[in-house]
């Protein structure tokens, strides 16, 4: 028979949970489990009010949003993503990263060149909007920003999406002289 399992305060039994707060076996709880704690990792849904922090640098007035990159190869896709909080300065440089990853990669399949690259890029530009708006922040002690790098649009990289955007004009411009 399973004895009564108690909260990680050692308080009652934890409802809904027959493997107790430790995840059973006799566990030391995990920070995240004991209670409330600062930066939202964790903390209860009635804590959210709380300040989130980075998950690079640890700074504060940290977004919680997704960035993802597309790589399309042929018939096959990858997609990616990241999952914040991340604070204005290593948001941005999530988003440009995988953004350039996506104009460079991201183009290489029919679907991948129509629907789902247009849609990572719009998705990356709210994001990009998104971190842009927050105030800048501190981060944690010995800890540092993610490095922002040079723009999208001055990463050699991003111009590689040039190539099948231009087999993509001249495939319907040729569609268009046959037909007429």
């Amino acid at each position: 028979m399973a004895t009564p399992q108690h909260h990680a305060s050692g308080q009652g039994p934890v409802p809904g949970n027959p493997y107790g707060a430790a995840g059973g076996y006799g566990q030391t709880p995990a920070p995240w489990n004991q209670g409330p704690v600062s930066g939202g990792y964790g903390a209860p849904a009635a804590t959210s009010h709380m300040p989130r922090s980075c998950r690079a640098c640890g700074g504060q007035s940290a977004e919680d949003f997704k960035v993802r990159s597309h790589v399309g190869i042929l018939i096959m896709m990858k997609f990616e993503h990241l999952n914040g909080p991340f604070c204005r300065a290593c948001g941005i440089a999530v988003v440009r990263q995988m953004t350039t990853r996506t104009l460079c990669l991201g183009w290489w399949g029919p679907l991948s060149l129509v629907i789902f690259n247009p849609f990572t890029l719009v998705w990356n530009l709210l994001a990009y909007r998104k971190f842009s708006k927050l105030p800048p922040s501190t981060p944690a002690p010995g800890r540092t920003h993610l490095d922002t790098g040079p723009a999208v649009l001055r990463r050699p990289q991003a111009y590689v999406t040039l190539i099948p955007i231009a087999w993509a004009v001249w495939i319907i411009s040729q569609a268009l002289t046959h037909s007429s």
